[in-house]
């Protein structure tokens, strides 16, 4: 998704952070790569794959790097860390009108390690959002990650989807949804399922608006930059990386949906451009899309 050249992507809130000492070892190759992506990708319970909660440095003190020389929407169409900054702005644009009860988050972009308040982490554990401290963290070679080893077409829309994906985490903070993912957190139909395919709805909500309103930061999405979300989407589903990791589908474990689930609900929500609508919480089925 494209970014206006003269927007101003100065209010985004992201950082550069991380680093050095405590992070946790997850363990090395693709093998763990891809089992922390069962438990946890874009957003599931950390306290499951990060350190416990123990915290071996102070987190802020790792985290007071500002992106000064992102600024414009030039700035994030070429770098994407600007990116990054750039989509933080516009989520909270559009979340601010939507949902005003929730306050903006940051976002953390570290590299190989980070200490937070759910505990420490390393990047095999992918982007994840820690609902005690209200931070999105990411460490941007995951988008390599995800074209590389788990067959997404990449481009800056399924970029920008992963950030929308974990931000739509820190609204269901405040909606109280995230409880329904530590109350039932495995099962094809399991609240933990429900509230990842939520996460994605509220993320086709985001970019079904973000080119509309006064000042738009973001170009209205072409189909090639849509198809390019729903293949980030398709990629992360739990189907196609258990067949990529074990060679077996086992819905019993599910814990974020199938990859076509998570290309329906973000549809949904694109589609009909209205967060309101992506109640799967109370849904018959997620299916129901």
């Amino acid at each position: 998704m494209t970014f206006r050249e003269n927007a101003n992507i100065s209010t985004g809130r992201a950082r550069r952070g991380g680093g050095g000492g405590g992070g946790m070892a997850v363990g090395g190759g693709i093998g763990a790569l891809l089992l922390a992506l069962v438990i946890m990708l874009l957003g599931g319970d950390p306290g499951q794959v990060l350190g416990g909660g123990q915290q071996q440095q102070d987190p802020s003190s790792a985290q007071n790097v500002e992106l000064s020389e992102c600024q414009s929407g030039e700035d994030a169409n070429e770098d994407v860390d600007c990116r990054m900054k750039g989509g933080m702005a516009s989520l909270e644009q559009y979340w601010s009108e939507v949902y005003p009860k929730a306050p903006a988050p940051t976002a953390i972009l570290f590299q190989g390690s980070v200490s937070t308040q759910c505990g420490n982490a390393t990047s095999q554990v992918g982007p994840f959002y820690c609902p005690v401290d209200q931070q999105i963290y990411l460490d941007t070679s995951f988008f390599e990650q995800l074209k590389s080893q788990l067959g997404a077409q990449g481009g800056s829309l399924g970029e920008l989807y992963v950030l929308g994906h974990e931000y739509g985490h820190h609204i269901q903070r405040y909606t109280g949804a995230l409880n329904a993912s530590q109350q039932d957190p495995r099962g094809p139909e399991s609240g933990a399922v429900r509230v990842e395919l939520q996460a994605d709805c509220f993320a086709g909500a985001w970019v079904g608006n973000a080119a509309t309103g006064e000042n738009p930061l973001l170009e209205e999405p072409t189909q090639d930059e849509i198809r390019s979300a729903l293949s980030a989407a398709a990629a992360v589903g739990d189907d196609s990386i258990q067949e990529r990791m074990q060679g077996q589908v086992q819905p019993h474990t599910w814990s974020h949906g199938s990859s076509e689930q998570r290309m329906g609900w973000f549809m949904k929500g694109y589609e009909s451009g209205d967060a309101n609508q992506c109640d799967v919480l109370n849904a018959n089925s997620v299916d129901d899309y």
